[in-house]
Order: C-alpha cells, then sequence, then structure tokens
C-alpha cells in the first residue's frame, strides 16, 4: 500500500489545494472556485507551500541522522541546519508564518534553540511538519519526543508540543492499520496516559516559564487543550455535517490544536473518499492549506498510495524529494 508514500504525498497535494483559498472565507472560496471550492490541484508543477517545505526540512534531518542514532545531540544541529536552510531558500515565498521565519532566524544566529524559539506560540507551523516523526520506525516514547522536540525549536507553548505529539501518533496509528474509526477514542487514551510525561531528555529546562512550578505541571497544560479540542471533536463526528464548514465545529486551525482536529475531522468525514477530504479541507473559512495538508496526511497513512491521482502525483512539486522520503519508510 506504500502508506508512508501516500502519507507524504496526500499531506503536499492538500497543501497545493489549499494554498489558493487560506485567508479566505467559506463564500470567497467558493466565489473564487464555483461552485464548491478547489477540486484539483492546478499547475505543472503545482505549488505547494512552507507547510510542506518545512515537512521536507524535518524528514531530511531525520534520514541523515538516522532512526538508530536519533538523540537530542545529533538531531538539533542536523535539524537547525535544515530549518536554516529552509529559512534561506528562494522558494522560501509562500507566506511563511512569521513565529517559524523569527526562531529561524534566532537559530542562524547561534542561540541555543531553547532561547531561539518563541516561548508563549502555539501556531499550527508546529504540527504541520511533524508527519515525518510519525512516520518513523521506532518506539512510541522516541516518536513522541521527537514530535515534541521538532515543535519546540521554534514554537514552545506546551500546547505546541503536545499537539505534534498526537499528530504523529495519529498517522503511526494509520499507517501500522489501525481502524479509523477508532481513532478518537485512541487519541484520547494516548493524550490522557501522556499528560504528565514531560521528556527531559530532550526538552530540557524548557518548561520553566514563570507561575510553573514543575515540568508535569507544564506539558499537562497543552494535553489538556488537546483534550479539549478532543471534545469539540467528538461532539462534531455524532452531528456530522458534510456540508457545514468544519471550522465552525472545532476552530479554524492557526493554531496547533485546531489545525489537527479540523483536518482530522475532514478525513473522519470522508473515510473513503480522500479527493472530498481535501477538498472540504480546502473549502474552509481557517488555515486552509494546513487543515488540508493534515487532511491528506491522515488519508495518504490510511489508504496508500492508491488514494491519489497518476497526474497529481506527476505535477506536484517537489515530487522527488517526497518519493525519496517516501520510500525509506515505506
Amino acid at each position: 500500500m506504500r502508506r508512508a508514500s501516500g502519507c507524504l504525498f496526500g499531506l503536499a497535494f492538500g497543501d497545493a489545494l489549499g494554498a489558493a483559498t487560506e485567508f479566505l472565507n467559506v463564500e470567497e472560496i467558493r466565489r473564487r472556485f464555483p461552485p464548491n471550492g478547489p477540486q484539483e490541484i492546478v499547475g505543472n508543477p503545482a505549488r505547494v507551500t512552507d507547510d510542506t517545505q518545512m515537512t521536507l526540512a524535518l524528514g531530511q534531518a531525520l534520514v541523515e541522522v538516522g532512526v538508530e542514532n536519533l538523540s537530542v545531540v545529533s538531531l538539533e544541529p542536523v535539524l537547525r541546519r535544515t530549518f536554516v536552510e529552509w529559512l534561506h531558500s528562494p522558494d522560501n515565498n509562500r507566506a511563511p508564518g512569521m513565529t517559524c521565519l523569527q526562531a529561524c532566524e534566532y537559530l542562524e544566529a547561534g542561540l541555543p534553540w531553547q532561547q531561539a524559539t518563541r516561548p508563549n506560540s502555539k501556531g499550527c507551523g508546529a504540527n504541520m511538519r511533524v508527519v515525518p516523526a510519525g512516520l518513523l520506525p521506532t518506539d512510541d516514547a522516541t516518536r513522541a519526543a521527537v514530535a515534541q522536540f521538532q515543535a519546540a525549536l521554534t514554537h514552545s507553548h506546551p500546547t505546541a508540543l503536545a499537539a505534534s505529539d498526537l499528530t504523529a501518533s495519529a498517522i503511526t496509528y494509520l499507517v501500522k492499520g489501525g481502524e479509523p474509526q477508532k481513532l478518537p477514542t485512541q487519541l484520547r487514551n494516548y493524550a490522557l496516559s501522556q499528560r504528565s510525561v514531560y521528556h527531559t531528555d530532550w526538552l530540557g529546562y524548557l518548561w520553566q516559564r514563570p507561575g510553573i512550578d514543575t515540568p508535569e505541571e507544564f506539558i499537562s497544560r497543552g494535553w489538556d487543550e488537546c483534550l479539549e479540542v478532543l471534545d469539540r471533536l467528538d461532539k462534531a463526528l455524532i452531528n456530522s455535517n458534510r456540508d457545514i464548514d468544519p471550522c465552525l465545529a472545532i476552530g479554524e486551525g492557526w493554531v496547533a490544536e485546531e489545525a489537527f482536529a479540523t483536518g482530522l475531522l475532514c478525513f473522519l468525514l470522508f473515510l473513503e473518499e480522500p479527493l472530498a477530504a481535501l477538498q472540504r479541507a480546502a473549502t474552509t473559512s481557517g488555515d486552509s492549506d494546513s487543515i488540508a495538508c493534515l487532511a491528506g496526511a491522515f488519508a495518504g497513512a490510511y489508504l496508500g498510495m492508491a488514494a491519489w491521482p497518476k497526474d497529481w502525483l506527476v505535477r506536484i512539486e517537489y515530487r522527488d524529494q517526497l518519493a525519496a522520503l517516501g520510500k525509506v519508510w515505506d
């Protein structure tokens, strides 16, 4: 099924489809792409955004370090380099997030990563790029630490860390053949089990903030917000309506936990219809490209490469890099 490849290409397809609709409300999207929003990726290549670019930067770093050598000591300098390379790429002109730009500038300046990161940001830039961590053939604790650490280099609000971990956990579950209908319950149980787990070996003193007494208190704040958004997801699935903007039920996705849950809702509403899931995600009033890229990643992890039109596979930007990463983890 080549689930890893399907996941990565799905992320890029969603990104490309939603790139033209970000910052627009649903009525504006439907006016520009009548009658029901964008249905097809456009161009050759079909251009993506910083969401896919930073996913590739993380994936490149993970492959370079190797799963058997993963530690904060080995990964941090490589990830710092690939993020700075993204910062200066001539293709980094796709409305990148200010938090990622600022943090990467500080990383380039040589600041310790705990000082380079933006401590109060939980923007979706933390978890729209985390998918490669979910594809790693490693144990759950290492996957969780990597997912949180890659987020922490730019966005170190506890919810940014927890939502990235939750996104990676969902990818791992689907790639291993888990049943999507059971995924919300699986994720809730995972969040509860991780609520007081702080990965000290990877995150160090990051938890030290005014008004926070312990690392467990720090990370639990992030997991509590993730549990709250899972409540919204459950309600949206009980009262499911494919025709209503998913952002109305979950949130607009500008922050990490909402991007995760809104993308997941789009996937779960269209389980066997991956293109419809992307089209629904791209026709939303929030951060449409990030919502759609996560919906595509979930759909591809579940259905594999067969989910996607062959014409899209040859036209998507960065197809060679996506295929190379997918081959490593398939």
